[in-house]
């Protein structure tokens, strides 16, 4: 079997470095799979991959920088997994770049705009190379369809979606997965509720949400992939949410004041206070634990036409959750590397993986799932 050689993009960042470490411990590719840990300071990049072995290197790479594509033929890489965000504010010059040099691509992009636009962008050029694209290999859509496809395989129809992720406190966060959040808070988002598309302001009128695992927490609507790409996909006749719970109710209130300044006009760009909030929430550590979770509640009508009501829940205990978003992009890249195919051309990662393929990554770290009837 051929040997994949990966570029992982932001390697040595908080997701990359979890990919990484990922794909080099798992005894069954990683002899298949040559890591190149790429970003922009040579000694981290480095000093990560001295860690991993198996003859992992660290190269700098800029993803901004022209030739890219030249840069990625020369090092002959067969996989980009590009992480650097925040995602809402790039083009796809990355995966155009891959596409150019013959290269699969995975993201793990959560901007709303750049995944669902992914498709009909790339696709021409992906499928000329005889490559696969894929958008959003994270826990939006990925895991979240993939629960989707599990809880309601049977079903006739589905009438709601609703989902919240509910980070530890505690758990390792990186500044620019808050810039990314930051840059829609207190945005109108267009959600599907009531049977049509009603505007929402982002992280602003914070609801509860009930956890099987985890005690009751403040949610608030957050713009993700999920909330158009799912409307279409399940036909959701009523409604399709998306909340995000903090731990702490401070820091949610505080999200929740930051949208209400943009929404005023007095705060116009708030991801540019991300380093603030990020050294604020380290502050509130104290406050909080490191158990985080998710879950996904869905309703519909059941195979022999019966009002059915499921939710799934997921707990990661002891600052694990951030491992859940690098999942579906660990378990795609096994697959390239194990040979098995994938769709050519490019696609978002809904529905690509079963949540079956999950379940050995969740025992991996210790998490926990229910299937509860509500």
């Amino acid at each position: 079997m051929a040997t994949l050689k990966t570029l992982v993009l932001g390697g040595y960042g908080n997701f990359g470095a979890r990919i990484c470490r990922a794909l080099a411990g798992d005894a069954a590719t990683r002899h298949h799979i040559a890591l190149l840990v790429a970003g922009r300071d040579a000694s981290r990049a480095q000093a990560l991959a001295n860690t991993l072995g198996h003859g992992a290197q660290g190269v700098v790479l800029d993803h901004q920088a022209p030739g890219l594509a030249a840069t990625l033929r020369e090092w002959g890489v067969d996989l980009v997994i590009h992480t650097a965000g925040p995602f809402q504010a790039q083009g796809y010059s990355v995966a155009q770049a891959a596409a150019e040099a013959g290269a699969h691509y995975i993201d793990l992009a959560d901007g709303r705009r750049f995944v669902c636009d992914f498709p009909a962008a790339l696709q021409a050029a992906f499928t000329a190379a005889g490559r696969t694209a894929i958008a959003g290999a994270s826990t939006v859509p990925a895991l979240s369809s993939a629960v989707i496809d599990h809880l309601c395989a049977d079903w006739q129809c589905i009438d709601s979606i609703d989902i919240c992720i509910a980070p530890a406190q505690r758990a390792p966060r990186g500044q620019a997965t808050l810039a990314a959040v930051l840059s829609y808070c207190g945005l109108v988002i267009d959600v599907w509720q009531d049977g049509r598309w009603q505007p929402k302001r982002g992280w602003a009128q914070p609801t509860p949400v009930q956890f099987q695992r985890l005690q009751p927490r403040l949610g608030a609507v957050c713009d993700i992939p999920d909330l158009e790409i799912f409307p279409a996909h399940y036909k959701a006749r009523d409604r399709v949410t998306f909340r995000a719970a903090l731990e702490v109710g401070l820091a949610q209130r505080a999200f929740a004041t930051l949208a209400a300044l943009r929404h005023w006009g007095v705060l116009p760009h708030p991801e540019k206070v991300a380093w603030l909030m990020h050294h604020a929430g380290d502050a509130l550590d104290f406050l909080g634990t490191p158990l985080g979770g998710m879950v996904v509640r869905v309703a519909g009508t059941g195979a022999q036409g019966q009002p059915r009501r499921r939710a799934w829940h997921i707990a990661a205990d002891h600052d694990h959750g951030p491992e859940i978003p690098c999942m579906a992009a660990i378990l795609l890249a096994r697959q390239l590397a194990a040979g098995q195919p994938l769709p050519r051309g490019a696609h978002t990662s809904t529905s690509l993986l079963p949540l079956e393929a999950f379940a050995p990554e969740f025992a991996k770290w210790g998490m926990v799932t229910d299937v509860v009837e509500e």
